[in-house]
């Protein structure tokens, strides 16, 4: 049943390719659509109007509280608020892979061609298409043009003069991140185009993985008995289509840069704003077979029928010397670079683009302090690194796209694994770069734990991970602007500790120093409407700061709630690090993070209220599940502080303090007891244990805290918090009600469910589906040998969000059974790489040693 509703809804996105022919070089596996396809489900984001009357009434306080703050923030302030409830990002169904590696600003190019999503100041995203920035093929045969078409389906009101409107249903886009390929067969010609888009994201690499750039790999393929002169023609605008573009004193030049016997053109473009100025670049590689051609200015309105004829009359451009004027207020500019080459009659060549980007230096918005990339560690940061970059990629990508097969490969080689679960595993890795990520160098002066060393319980000013791997920083949601939302990146953080462990190291050493320091400014938090501190100490923070003001200098830009109060973020931090040791084995970070471990498990049990060892909940239940209130004990607290307990007990062996492990043994024993008592009801643990008329129902994530210990090597024997046998009922509880008795058991598992089979709708949050908890669900039944059911799960999200409601590399937050959305481009649903850890150390199923994390083994 599963594998032909998979087929079929891999076969209805191609459904209205018409070609046979199938390009050069595309890879079986990953995700494929033609260029005509429409999606027929509309769906809508979450508004108010969806609120249930009860739920307002219940939260009419937090209601005006957030109005008055929205209109301070929108209309006095006149910045963006970091969750806009009044104006929901719109779906719209058109993105494909972004451009670019790891925290340098990204470029989204959408399947169907469109540069339309764009993040080059940090964070900071608008959702624009640039209707100028287009590739065209200028076919010519015996000194005749005979074929000139933009590879674009659409037909805009603007440049006239230029040959749009391709048949889309020619043309198919094959998403593989991090690359992607776009197949043309243009009607009538017997020529194949293939263009391979890619971009250097590549597991353990630190620093090609952080540069600007991307490459554009042209194949032409001629069916023809003739031969055939073929110009690929590049045109891109001065700016990313916002209003900055038309404020004047932009200027573009061309660039020839040769150098180790390589040479590459182009133009670079100029983008002279006040704040986080930066140069564009459109580069071709010079080969004796192939010459390059540009366009340095054309004004990119009207019909812009000359750059079209110069194009049509030789199928190179004019070439002029010289830079172009700066753009006068209200204008904007654009350049145009072409590549040519013959192709032989039943033969192939290949023309190579770059775009690149450098925007060495950067602030966020309140100005305060200049941060530097991270590439600049390797190509200055002195604003003139375009060229190159562009030449550093162009004679590196075919190395990159090694090394990237090289990842790969063993993963989409195991006959084992099903299509579609290859394509989630690495598409969902586009937020890695397009999460508003930033990547920055370390400042000279930087001091993370405001003074307090480890001699004191602190840490060093400069941890070495950091000095040497920098800071990353990526946001909760593109609609939900907090860099390092801490309780989300609990499990998103699978993609970073599996792929760039360095990287996760440097955010958790980032973490702890906040839980050391404070900020004792008072703030009103809309939920409850009472004052407290910013941040408060020994505490985890909820996140480390807006984009829109300093991110690290002021953290927990969340200020719905009060995160002193939450239960879970503490002890995700503890989770986090035995995990991260476990997979890493670097005993320098175990003995860094000791101390913070132990100050914050003491922040927790002032809530064990009764003294049985276990915590309990009031109100809400945690930072997770923030719209779902609970009472008392709950099975994911309560789970997660069992967990936390037992990788207590673990570390305090490893570091011999036999005193620490009988203190966190003896409250484990006790806490265990608790939790079974209170919680189990013989086929699952309870929601939570007030007795309530929803305390009985079936949560998806309670087996948060078991899921943690088996990736960490734990969960059996002395380092067992929860028996196997309830485990095992307790999934097979979650499949039978919250997967398969939900929406016929074709999108997941639903956050909520009672008992009886229908969804919890006591909240907004019960009666969603969250992707990246389903992944999360996903593994912990892997790691039990359920993998069947884990499977089946899993690919209800990727058949909902990618094949059905279009909204691929958006993955959203969360979505109910029909209509809605929330919360687009999550951070989330990284956690799918949770499903690969676990398959690796399964000892029941397909298991490929791809996803090994260890750096000093093999590793991916």
């Amino acid at each position: 049943m599963t594998a032909e509703w998979g087929e079929k809804s891999t076969a209805d996105l191609m459904s209205r390719y018409v070609s046979k022919e199938m390009g050069y070089g595309v890879p079986e596996e990953g995700w494929r659509i033609c260029l005509a396809h429409e999606f027929k489900e509309k769906r809508q984001p979450y508004q108010a109007g969806d609120v249930s009357l009860s739920y307002i009434w219940e939260h009419i306080g937090l209601g005006l509280r957030y109005i008055k703050w929205w209109y301070k923030k929108t209309r006095v302030e006149k910045k963006a608020p970091f969750i806009d409830m009044f104006r929901p990002l719109p779906l719209q169904q058109i993105y494909g892979v972004p451009l670019g590696g790891i925290g340098g600003g990204t470029i989204t190019r959408g399947w169907r061609g469109d540069f339309c999503r764009w993040q080059l100041n940090p964070g900071m995203y608008h959702y624009t298409t640039v209707t100028a920035n287009q590739f065209t093929v200028c076919l010519r045969r015996g000194g005749q043009t005979v074929y000139q078409q933009v590879l674009s389906v659409e037909r805009p009101s603007t440049l006239q003069g230029w040959n749009w409107g391709f048949c889309g249903e020619y043309a198919f886009y094959h998403a593989l991140y991090p690359r992607a390929w776009t197949v043309y067969h243009l009607p009538g010609q017997n020529v194949t185009l293939t263009c391979r888009q890619i971009s250097p994201v590549i597991p353990h690499d630190y620093q090609d993985s952080s540069l600007p750039v991307a490459v554009f790999v042209w194949d032409v393929e001629n069916k023809n008995d003739y031969d055939l002169e073929v110009s690929i023609m590049f045109t891109v605008v001065n700016g990313s289509g916002d209003k900055s573009d038309k404020s004047g004193g932009h200027w573009n030049e061309p660039f020839h840069l040769e150098k180790e016997g390589e040479a590459v053109s182009g133009v670079l473009l100029h983008h002279c704003t006040t704040v986080n100025p930066y140069t564009l670049c459109i580069a071709a590689r010079e080969q004796p077979d192939r010459e390059a051609s540009h366009q340095t200015a054309f004004s990119p309105k009207g019909t812009c029928s000359d750059l079209w004829s110069d194009l049509i009359t030789d199928g190179r451009l004019d070439s002029p010397a010289g830079s172009s004027p700066p753009t006068s207020k209200g204008e904007t500019v654009a350049a145009a670079l072409a590549e040519g080459c013959s192709v032989a009659a039943q033969g192939r060549n290949t023309l190579e683009f770059c775009l690149a980007w450098d925007m060495p230096k950067i602030t966020f918005g309140s100005g305060e302090r200049e941060h530097i990339r991270r590439y600049t560690r390797y190509f200055g940061t002195n604003s003139d690194a375009s060229p190159s970059l562009s030449h550093y990629a162009l004679t590196h990508y075919k190395q990159w796209e090694q090394s990237i097969e090289e990842w790969q490969r063993p993963i989409l080689q195991n006959s084992a694994l099903p299509s579609w679960y290859k394509s989630a595993l690495f598409n969902e890795l586009y937020f890695v770069t397009d999460g508003g990520t930033v990547w920055t160098e370390l400042a000279e002066d930087a001091d993370i734990s405001g003074g307090i060393r480890s001699e004191d319980g602190g840490l060093p000013a400069q941890p070495a991970v950091i000095k040497e791997y920098g800071r990353f920083a990526y946001l909760e949601g593109q609609e939900y602007r907090m860099y390092n939302t801490y309780d989300v990146h609990f499990y998103a953080s699978f993609a970073l500790i599996m792929l760039w462990p360095k990287i996760a190291l440097s955010i958790q050493y980032d973490i702890a120093g906040s839980v050391i320091q404070q900020d004792t400014t008072e703030r009103v938090h809309l939920m409850s409407g009472q004052c407290s501190y910013v941040n408060t100490k020994n505490v985890v923070p909820h996140d480390i700061g807006d984009p829109d003001d300093e991110p690290w200098e002021r953290v927990n830009a969340y200020l719905i709630h009060d995160t002193a109060d939450w239960k879970d973020l503490n002890l995700k931090f503890v989770l986090q690090v035995y995990r991260d040791f476990h997979l890493t084995q670097d005993t320098q970070y175990l003995q860094d993070m000791w101390p913070i471990c132990k100050v914050v498990m003491e922040s927790e049990l002032k809530f064990d209220l009764d003294g049985d060892g276990l915590i309990e909940n009031s109100g809400f239940a945690d930072q997770t599940y923030d719209g779902w209130t609970v009472t008392g004990p709950s099975a994911y607290c309560g789970g997660l502080w069992l967990a936390s307990l037992c990788v207590m007990c673990k570390m305090a062996r490893l570091l011999d303090n036999e005193e620490s492990y009988q203190y966190y043994r003896d409250i484990l024993d006790r806490g265990s007891a608790a939790f079974d008592k209170l919680l189990w009801n013989g086929k699952y643990y309870n929601y939570d244990s007030s007795g309530g008329d929803h305390s009985n129902s079936v949560m998806s994530d309670q087996c948060a805290g078991h899921w943690f210990l088996k990736a960490s090597g734990l969960g059996e024997g002395d380092y067992q918090a929860f028996p196997k046998e309830k485990m095992l009922t307790t999934l097979k509880s979650i499949f039978d009600l919250n997967v398969m008795s939900f929406a016929g058991g074709q999108m997941g598992a639903v956050n909520g469910m009672r008992p009886e089979g229908v969804p919890d709708r006591s909240s907004i949050q019960s009666d969603e589906v969250w992707t990246g908890v389903v992944y999360g669900l996903a593994a912990t039944m892997i790691h039990e040998g359920m993998w069947d059911e884990g499977m089946r799960t899993a690919e209800g999200c990727y058949r909902t969000v990618w094949e059905r409601c279009g909204m691929a590399f958006q993955t959203p937050e969360a979505y109910s059974e029909k209509g809605c959305f929330r919360s687009l481009a999550y951070m989330r649903p990284l956690s799918i790489w949770a499903m690969q850890l676990a398959l690796n150390t399964s000892q029941t199923t397909p298991a490929t040693s791809a996803g090994d994390t260890n750096e000093s083994r093999d590793g991916v």
